[in-house]
């Protein structure tokens, strides 16, 4: 691998604020972008609870849509200007490209009194893949998910796709900073769009709060709400073609007939899925792999829920054939469970030694894997310890997020300055 430079913001000197102009379009549909509206929830709230001086934000928005950050303004986050575009989703791939030409007018006037109000400069912040074509402001992009990229024949088939696609590699690749939540999510964006490593910022991002060690109280509760087992594995997520299911069903369903009692046969939860539609499809799915007697499935959860189950389950299992963040496993790891992961972007770096990671595709080394976590009880207890010490080292926050984020508007800023 050849060397990543300036991955890590320089966080030491007292920052100046920036103007930043942010598409928070992705708040306004949360169930169809998940991930980048995590992303972009937690970081604008730890923006509003630490404020810093001169710092200002332009929202970009979807027309008839709710609006979020009047949420955030009430709360005291300087909101400069909103601007409101009209809905391409109905346009479907190409709303891809029309995207970068609407967001270049979006900008227009948005650093207009930057300066006077004590800000450094005026960025533009992308996490959701439409950037402005030919931006007369600096970019700072964040590098989310590449499955447009390693899994062309589900997410561009259509000419439209493969274009809108090709089109945001190169504004990645021009961006004045790309974030990148992982070293493997930056050896990719090197390697694959040619991003110099110079303009390749590293920013980890966190876990959510209610993901802790061990089970609360309501376990049990939930365990009789859901019809859950007293033991079982856990995978939660939604079902799309970045996960690995038809594998997970194979090495379910071997583990079974292998077994000669079938009542002990590993069970899985899968949990926190998206809307009644994602759930019945993923039902379906389990039903058609001749599964459905190993799978529980539960409605979508609160976060607490979720965690909840989490932190009671014997392992989290995470099969993938395509991951940007590895948000699901950061977050199982922070409830000291051990985690089965596919060797996928960055879930080897994240798992380390608290879990066991296989290859994708494979279904006999993944029964493997479930049978020893489910069965040894001896390397049960040795992942779980290594996740549970892990627990014990100083906690990453989105207020840590927020602050390196900020390291990349101002270094994006004065390398336009300069």
């Amino acid at each position: 691998m050849a060397r990543l430079n300036d991955l890590e913001p320089r966080v030491g000197a007292p920052l100046a604020g920036t103007r930043v102009v942010v598409d928070v379009r992705p708040l306004q549909e949360p169930e169809r972008v998940p991930i980048t509206a995590g992303y972009l929830g937690n970081l604008m709230e730890a923006f509003t609870s630490a404020p810093l001086a001169g710092e200002s934000f332009v929202m970009v928005l979807r027309t008839l849509r709710d609006d979020p950050s009047r949420s955030w303004q009430d709360r005291g986050l300087p909101i400069a200007g909103r601007r409101h575009l009209p809905p391409t989703r109905v346009l479907r791939s190409a709303g891809l490209t029309l995207d970068s030409f609407l967001l270049r007018g979006a900008e227009v006037g948005a650093g207009a009194g930057a300066r006077d109000g004590g800000a450094a400069g005026t960025v533009y912040h992308s996490a959701g893949g439409a950037v402005p074509l030919g931006s007369r402001l600096p970019v700072v992009a964040t590098l989310l998910d590449l499955a447009p990229w390693e899994l062309p024949d589900v997410y561009a088939r259509s000419p439209a796709a493969r274009f809108g696609h090709r089109l945001r590699a190169r504004v990645l690749r021009d961006a004045a900073r790309l974030i990148v939540p992982s070293k493997a999510m930056a050896e990719a964006a090197r390697r694959r769009f040619h991003v110099d490593p110079e303009r390749i910022a590293l920013v980890p991002l966190a876990a959510d709060d209610e993901y802790s060690p061990g089970a609360s109280a309501e376990l049990d509760l939930l365990r009789r709400r859901l019809a859950l087992p007293d033991r079982y594995l856990v995978f939660a997520g939604r079902y799309d073609a970045r996960k690995d299911f038809a594998t997970l069903f194979e090495a379910l369903r071997a583990l079974r007939d292998a077994s000669a009692d079938r009542g002990a046969a590993p069970r899985i939860v899968l949990a926190g899925a998206g809307g009644p539609d994602d759930i019945s499809a993923l039902g379906r799915a389990a039903s058609r792999s001749g599964v459905d007697d190993l799978v529980v499935l539960t409605p979508r959860l609160s976060p607490d829920d979720l965690a909840t189950i989490i932190a009671g389950s014997r392992g989290f299992v995470y099969p993938a054939l395509s991951e940007g963040t590895g948000q699901g496993v950061a977050e199982a790891l922070a409830t000291a469970v051990p985690v089965i992961a596919s060797k996928v972007g960055p879930l080897p770096e994240i798992v380390g030694g608290a879990g066991i990671v296989v290859e994708p595709r494979d279904a006999k080394r993944l029964a493997a894997a479930i049978r020893s976590l489910w069965w040894n009880d001896g390397l049960y207890e040795q992942l779980r310890r290594v996740a549970e010490s892990r627990t014990r080292e100083p906690r990453r926050t989105w207020l840590d997020v927020a602050q390196e984020t900020r390291a990349v508007y101002a270094a994006a800023v004065r390398a336009d300055d300069g």
